[in-house]
């Protein structure tokens, strides 16, 4: 009776908070609405049994977005929302919304009764993957095409988010730093290293992996950034260059090697296989880390004036 009711209300509130992300003129409020959706979001996952991509939306569709948000915020100079009636756009938002509930709905109902999906392949190879863990299977051993895609993608948006920020110079040393909040940095930076290393070592038989482990220790370099004199990564330096590329080129290498053995591409020799995903997953953490700090600028852009303001 409490998972039904629970269940339901996860069911019910997802798509209200949406609706007021949405809706709401106020951006204070529509960036607190997305973080508690983000929260909801995370816990429908979990109740999904699917604890990998709710440790993703945990870490990165609510902390680091959410944290990058509030900060955004920060820069800018909220005015208060005109006074005016909606009820033509309600009417269209709910057309749109049940359109689109219809179609989802009939999509999982349309779904046969006995379809078990590709689990039961998957689970029939795990032995051959080099890990007991079926989601890590998936991405890094049996669709390693698009893991190795989604870090080349990874790396363009990290160039996109330099291209359109490049200010990258560190907080001036004439402000004083907080000492509350430097210590509070410092005792959690222990705690932050520890869990990412935990959560790459055990996605080889357990949820977790390089992206919930980068996210991890990209939200500690945030708190950094926020608390300390830390700038954020820059591109002008060597070594977060190579920091950047060490992942994609690790992977790459792993891929290309069974190519000079007669082999294919991407296909690990099973008793090497565990101790080639981890090594390739220990390259993506670093470099999924910088990745994620380059969305987050951590000195305020210079405004630009309007033509005709003073």
């Amino acid at each position: 009776m409490m998972d039904a009711l629970l269940d339901g209300g996860l069911a019910l509130s997802l798509p209200f908070l949406a609706w007021l992300v949405l809706h709401t003129e106020a951006l204070s409020q529509a960036v607190v609405l997305f973080v508690a959706m983000g929260l909801m979001s995370a816990l429908a996952w979990a109740r999904l049994e699917a604890p990998d991509i709710a440790l993703v939306e945990a870490a990165v569709g609510t902390g680091l977005t959410g944290a990058l948000l509030m900060h955004t915020l920060s820069w800018t100079e909220e005015t208060a929302p005109e006074a005016h009636t909606r009820a033509t756009r309600w009417v269209w938002d709910i057309l749109a919304a049940s359109a689109l509930t219809g179609v989802l709905g009939w999509a999982v109902l349309a779904l046969p009764a006995d379809s078990l999906g590709l689990g039961p392949e998957v689970t029939a190879r795990l032995a051959d993957s080099g890990v007991e863990h079926p989601v890590t299977a998936v991405l890094l051993n049996f669709r390693g095409y698009d893991t190795l895609l989604e870090i080349a993608v990874l790396l363009v948006a990290a160039l996109g988010a330099r291209a359109v920020n490049p200010r990258t110079e560190r907080p001036s040393l004439e402000t004083e730093d907080d000492p509350l909040t430097g210590e509070l940095f410092r005792m959690m930076t222990p705690a932050v290293l520890l869990l990412a290393g935990y959560l790459v070592w055990v996605g080889a038989h357990g949820p977790g992996g390089a992206f919930q482990a980068g996210a991890i220790l990209a939200g500690g370099g945030v708190v950094a950034i926020l608390t300390t004199r830390l700038g954020t990564p820059r591109m002008s330096s060597r070594r977060v260059r190579w920091a950047l590329l060490m992942g994609p080129l690790l992977f790459v290498a792993v891929a290309v090697a069974p190519l000079f053995r007669g082999g294919r591409l991407l296909e690990f020799p099973p008793h090497l296989a565990g101790t080639l995903i981890f090594v390739v997953e220990l390259a993506l953490t670093v470099t999924i880390t910088l990745v994620l700090l380059m969305f987050f600028p951590g000195v305020r852009p210079p405004k630009v004036e309007r033509e005709g303001t003073p």
